[in-house]
């Protein structure tokens, strides 16, 4: 099934919105040097919007989620490849400041643990 033009242009809008930002106009297959090829205009951040009928990520995050909304948290994908460090981490665009202050509270954690340690 075709998607239409306004459509997946609409996504690319509403990503780009989500950083403060707007879509760029001929991003990806354009390949003018002297643009960028991100779906945004971001000075800082390289976005690359997809819109699927379906995904076997979403499709995970949607069990996770139903999992987590059980015990009243925040569905998060931490994806791991053998042998690439760094995981990928897949949520919510919603839950990002709830999330971000979860991770900046154990950062502070295991540094204060660091200190404590005398390490």
């Amino acid at each position: 099934m075709a998607t239409s033009r306004s459509t997946w242009k609409r996504r690319e809008r509403d990503s780009a919105a989500l950083f403060g930002t707007r879509r760029q106009i001929g991003s990806g297959s354009g390949g003018r040097a002297d643009q960028t090829r991100s779906d945004s205009l971001h000075p800082r951040i390289f976005l690359e919007t997809k819109l699927r009928a379906s995904s076997a990520v979403r499709t995970l995050f949607d069990k996770t989620a139903a999992m987590a909304k059980a015990e009243s948290k925040i569905p998060v994908l931490a994806l791991f490849d053998k042998g690439r460090p760094g995981a990928l981490l897949v949520f919510s665009a919603d839950h990002l400041i709830e999330i971000a202050a979860e991770l900046l509270a154990a950062r502070d954690e295991a540094a204060e643990a660091k200190d404590a340690d005398g390490c």
